[in-house]
């Protein structure tokens, strides 16, 4: 196996030709670069096994040459880091008895192997350059063509850095200097994603978060990169159907974005220098950016669902009204997000933050308090940050009745820095289920304190013994008793001492 670190950038086709053109590229082409066609036939199963698995296989066409290639997620999940097995072979065709030892091997049997078939295949012309950058060496590849797959066929114009030797920091800083030049942004769909995408017939659609694995004998250290990476890939893969105006491209890059934010406050004492401030900057400018266009896309389907009962004393003449202008700042909203993902600002916040993670100025800190941190380890930091949090959060909540809207908003969001944190670090804590000891029941959650109470439902029922204000996302929802339709995992309930919360669980 020969992991690869590589880094993609989608290019405009001027901007291919600028990049070449420029002083130094232009330099390494004319001592070193080489050019070739090449043609990839991919295979699978007629229902996609292996694409369903995260794996790619396929045969490459070099001359008379035959080049059978596996890839798989790498380790960080983040675009920059993939598995790849390659071996060359006799025929046109997979040759499964060189998979053996690799993630296709638990996979391969009889069936499989009578069901492999062409699915689909690139035609590209490539143009590789070897550059020097300080004490590394990257190889830049300009790929041109398409992907096709029957009379159906996409483009394809892409930008591919991959590090031969040194630091990822050079590879991430060179991308920064590129992207200056053109409007260059930074890709995560492979080409073998891009062909399935294809056969499917859809556009990028909005990615929602992976679990995220983390090995218990790691540094906390080693544990936020591969957490902040998660979620910085979650962020960039949702660009595209953001700038397609799709809203829950919208969300779904949100919740990126509030997950990054809270991996860097749950290690936040790993943060106290000046680069580490900037990157929070840029986060919240972002944020702020996507945050009209969800907040509208919500009000327009709360009017839309309560319509009906609004008509009774909304005269239809205003209601029309009031949806016209909310489309209308619907529209406004939405290109508002797509110029923002489009900017240079944001292209350059994206690569500044992969840099950051990766090797920013935290991660060689000296300071008396910031390298203990970094070099504990992730399972005893864990067990005691989930801890402060969840024992933080219980005792805000018990004075409930007390807060205005605003403390209970940021209340609601202590508690989901709490459910992000469990999320982060629940592969560290075994799979066994857990009861709560008030109720006895069943907890299906790796990562369990008594403090909070863990439900999977649809629907909540709130009552209590006082008639109190009921808030979501900082939004009236009416008094005591409430009934909430939510989506499973969507909401924590956050509830005073002595009051009462009804679970209905139609799942």
């Amino acid at each position: 196996m020969t992991p690869e670190i590589e880094l993609k950038l989608e290019v405009p086709p001027r901007g291919m030709r600028k990049l070449q053109r420029m002083r130094g590229v232009r330099d390494g082409a004319a001592r070193r670069a080489r050019q070739e066609d090449l043609v990839s036939v991919y295979f699978d199963s007629a229902r996609h096994k292996l694409h369903h698995h995260g794996m790619s296989l396929r045969v490459r066409h070099v001359g008379d040459k035959r080049i059978q290639t596996l890839k798989a997620n790498g380790q960080w999940a983040s675009g920059l880091a993939r598995d790849e097995w390659e071996e060359p072979i006799e025929r046109d065709t997979p040759d499964l008895r060189a998979m053996r030892g690799t993630p296709l091997a638990p996979l391969l049997d009889k069936k499989l192997a009578r069901a492999l078939r062409p699915v689909f295949e690139t035609r590209v012309h490539r143009t590789v350059v070897p550059l020097d950058r300080g004490e590394s060496q990257v190889e830049l590849t300009f790929d041109q063509g398409e992907v096709r797959r029957g009379a159906k066929s996409a483009p394809i114009n892409e930008l591919e850095l991959e590090l031969k030797r040194g630091r990822i920091a050079d590879l991430l800083h060179l991308a920064r200097d590129l992207s200056d030049r053109v409007p260059a942004q930074f890709a995560l769909r492979s080409k073998a994603e891009r062909g399935y995408d294809l056969i499917a017939g859809r556009p990028a659609g909005a990615v929602r978060a992976q679990p995220i694995k983390l090995a218990p004998d790691i540094t906390t250290a080693e544990a936020f990169r591969t957490i902040a990476l998660a979620c910085a890939h979650q962020v960039a893969a949702n660009a595209p159907a953001v700038r397609a105006g799709d809203p829950e491209g919208v969300h779904q890059m949100r919740v990126g974005l509030r997950r990054l934010r809270a991996a860097m406050s749950v290690f936040s004492g790993m943060f106290r220098d000046p680069q580490s401030g900037g990157v929070k900057e840029g986060l919240k400018w972002i944020t702020g950016e996507l945050g009209p266009a969800r907040d509208v896309d919500v009000d327009i389907k709360s009017i839309t669902t309560y319509a009906e009962p609004m008509q009774r004393t909304v005269s239809h003449h205003d209601l029309e009204r009031l949806q016209r202008e909310l489309a209308a700042w619907r529209a406004e909203t939405f290109e508002r997000a797509k110029k923002a993902v489009e900017s240079p600002r944001y292209r350059s916040l994206i690569l500044d933050t992969l840099g950051w993670i990766v090797d920013g100025d935290w991660a060689s800190s000296d300071a008396p308090r910031v390298r203990p941190q970094r070099e504990r380890s992730v399972g005893d930091f864990a067990r005691e940050e989930l801890g402060r949090r969840a024992t933080k959060v219980g005792k805000r909540a018990k004075k409930i009745a007390k807060l205005d809207p605003r403390k209970r908003h940021k209340l609601r969001i202590a508690a989901k820095k709490v459910r992000y944190a469990t999320e982060f670090f629940r592969s560290l804590f075994g799979r066994g289920k857990a009861r709560d000891p008030r109720t006895g029941q069943t907890i299906n959650r790796r990562v369990y304190n008594p403090r909070l109470r863990y439900y999977r439902a649809t629907t909540v029922e709130v009552r209590s013994r006082h008639h109190l204000p009921v808030h979501g996302d900082a939004r009236p929802l009416g008094h005591t008793p409430v009934r909430i339709g939510i989506q499973p995992h969507a909401l924590n309930v956050v509830v005073g001492q002595g009051e009462h919360v009804t679970v209905t669980n139609d799942q």
